[in-house]
């Protein structure tokens, strides 16, 4: 191998080496909130916020996609928020109810994906415009918080209305999902039956 197809390829591996980035300043964010070094905390979540963005986009721009990063990239995202999610909770910075609607969503999501891919076919995942807001809508509302246990102003109306953002979206794109793959379940078992 050349040594410049050799530095392509170190190249083309970049976006994953972000995502691997994402997946471990996890523990440490995690840490942080339960010692309560909110400025910190909130400087790696901003930090990992920007790899995800820089990986998506030099993925996209140059055809650096894998089947790893396919992977990667969705796991990191969700460990990234359940976990602060579930942390906020537990430190009473976010309403039990709304993290175990956020848990449970996933938990659902991920239990229908295994039972379809194992009973029917190969799961493509395939995030729905609703979901990727659902997405941006829980961000913003995890970095609301830590702007305000950092010191930062933050009107309370802000993060309320997030809240109930947030909760009524994890309920729309539950129903969506279960809608969407039950509809291809359901095709997929009357072809097999020859109906």
């Amino acid at each position: 191998m050349s040594t410049a197809s050799g530095q392509a390829s170190a190249w083309r591996q970049l976006p994953n080496v972000l995502t691997a980035l994402r997946l471990v300043l996890v523990p440490p964010i995690l840490i942080l909130l339960v010692e309560s070094r909110y400025g910190i905390a909130l400087a790696l979540v901003i930090v990992a916020g920007i790899s995800d963005a820089l990986d998506g986009w030099l993925a996209r721009r140059f055809g650096w996609q894998s089947r790893i990063g396919g992977i990667l990239d969705p796991l990191a995202d969700k460990l990234l928020l359940v976990g602060t999610y579930v942390t906020l909770g537990l430190l009473g910075h976010l309403p039990a109810w709304l993290v175990v609607l956020v848990v449970l969503r996933d938990v659902v999501i991920v239990a229908g994906a295994l039972v379809y891919h194992f009973r029917f076919e190969v799961v493509q995942p395939e995030p729905t415009q609703l979901s990727k807001i659902n997405t941006v809508a829980q961000l913003m509302l995890v970095l609301v918080v830590m702007v305000e246990l950092a010191g930062g102003p933050v009107p309370l109306v802000v993060e309320a209305g997030l809240v109930w953002t947030v909760g009524a979206l994890v309920v729309l794109t539950l129903a969506q999902y279960v809608w969407i793959w039950s509809l291809r379940a359901s095709r997929i078992a009357r072809e097999r039956s020859g109906r």
